[in-house]
């Protein structure tokens, strides 16, 4: 299955941000603190002509703190570059994007060249409740649905800090089969754009590698982590939908009720702090569908027909 979501109104944020960053110093990108990688728009790379870039790494309280540290130290590596990992309900670290704005743009401050900083971020990435913890009320909307902010806003941070927001924004074509998945599981895409089952297999198989511990506390399965390591995730998904009352006529399992306790569970941190990439498993996921997308454009270039040669 091929994870896709890409609404209208997201061409329109698209041009939007194209127009806005011809005046923008800094570009804050929130990306979801438990899929980093999987949770960075490419197309902000194109869209934000290289502008100093703030990484927000946000739920931080969501997410492996471990693993949280490797990707802060992989975005901070990288030139004009700095990252930050928050939660966004929490004032303090909230506000240290301010000033870390400023140490990417020192020659940006003042009345006369105000600080004018983009802030980014895929769908449900919880961009509006930081907004709203910044200037201390309910200024942009909120919600647990992907797609709730709808057209930009301007903020005024500190009388020489303008802070235009945008609506979350995916890109056209997920070229990673992985990262499809892992929106879909942090929910980052509308319910339509994804099969609830195949998510939750697709997570189990993950979780049952990268935290097995966790799955056995949360779930009770009857394995070692050794032992768990080998078990189908369609068996592991039989045993949730057991184990939680999950159940047709018959006694049978119900696969769709069993996936979205699955889902409910991580996307609550039922099962302990959970992050589902490393900088690392990212690369190489990225490779790998980069690699696939040329060879599909090869495949369709050769099956074309040659062009005729024009009349003279």
């Amino acid at each position: 299955m091929s994870v896709q979501w890409f609404p209208g109104h997201m061409h329109l944020t698209r041009q939007a941000i194209g127009e806005r960053v011809k005046s923008i110093d800094v570009v804050i990108e929130m990306l979801d603190a438990r899929l980093p990688g999987s949770s960075a728009n490419p197309l902000l790379r194109e869209l934000t002509q290289k502008r100093p870039s703030l990484k927000v790494l946000n739920k931080q309280d969501l997410a492996d703190p471990e693993r949280t540290a490797l990707w802060l130290a992989h975005y901070n590596a990288q030139p004009g570059t700095r990252a930050i990992a928050l939660d966004a309900s929490v004032t303090a670290p909230a506000r240290a994007l301010i000033a870390a704005c400023r140490e990417l743009a020192p020659n940006r401050g003042g009345m006369v060249k105000p600080m004018r900083v983009l802030i980014c971020g895929i769908p449900n990435v919880g961009k509006s409740t930081l907004i709203n913890t910044l200037v201390g009320k309910r200024s942009a909307k909120t919600g647990d649905e992907a797609g709730v902010t709808r057209t930009e806003q301007r903020l005024v941070l500190a009388d020489d800090f303008y802070l235009y927001d945008t609506p979350g924004m995916l890109w056209p074509n997920i070229i990673v089969p992985q990262s499809g998945f892992n929106l879909a599981a942090s929910g980052a895409v509308g319910r339509n754009a994804y099969d609830d089952e195949e998510v939750a297999l697709e997570l189990l198989d993950k979780l049952k590698l990268d935290y097995p511990d966790r799955l056995i506390a949360r779930y009770g399965f009857g394995f070692t982590p050794e032992a768990l390591a080998d078990a189908p995730a369609e068996e592991l998904l039989a045993v949730v939908g057991r184990q939680r009352g999950a159940l047709v006529s018959g006694g049978r399992v119900d696969a769709q009720k069993s996936a979205e306790l699955v889902i409910g569970d991580f996307r609550a941190t039922l099962m302990g702090r959970i992050t589902l990439e490393t900088p690392e498993q990212f690369l190489a996921w990225l490779r790998a569908g980069k690699a696939a997308q040329a060879q599909r454009r090869q495949e369709r270039d050769s099956a074309r027909p040659p062009r005729r040669a024009r009349r003279r």
